[in-house]
């Protein structure tokens, strides 16, 4: 196990689970790692997940506020990933995303390889952005 990829206790349970996935042999570069492209469309994607909750329609990605690797993924990994909404504007959510890596091969060790901020925004059918509905009372 490299000085990075230390393993962690468990995954999160203070955040909402909203994908799991295992990335595939067509997902690799020269390096045989995973595209952190790839990785960035899946956290984008589940990044989507709580807002388009609570916008009850349309929403659009508007910033990618920071993104971090940590460590590498690996073809085989259970990708996990967790959001949680940090702020709530007018007509926009910020969420933040992590992503844990479960090697499934050898050790079976739980590590954390991405954590990244990311700012949706409600829209109208015509793209422009729109007021996200009140919570209801309770």
């Amino acid at each position: 196990m490299s000085e990075t990829d230390r393993p962690t206790v468990a995954l999160p349970t203070d955040k909402e689970l909203v994908l799991r996935v295992i990335p595939m042999p067509a997902d690799v570069n020269a390096n045989g790692d995973v595209f952190g492209g790839w990785v960035m469309a899946q956290v984008d994607l589940a990044g989507a997940v709580l807002p388009a909750r609570m916008a009850h329609g349309r929403i659009a990605t508007v910033a990618v506020n920071q993104f971090v690797f940590k460590n590498p993924v690996k073809v085989g990994d259970l990708l996990s990933f967790y959001a949680e909404v940090s702020r709530v504007g007018n007509t926009s959510i910020t969420v933040t995303v992590e992503v844990y890596a479960q090697r499934l091969r050898g050790e079976q060790v739980v590590v954390k390889v991405t954590e990244a901020t990311l700012t949706y925004v409600a829209t109208d059918a015509m793209g422009k952005p729109r007021p996200l509905p009140k919570p209801a009372p309770g």
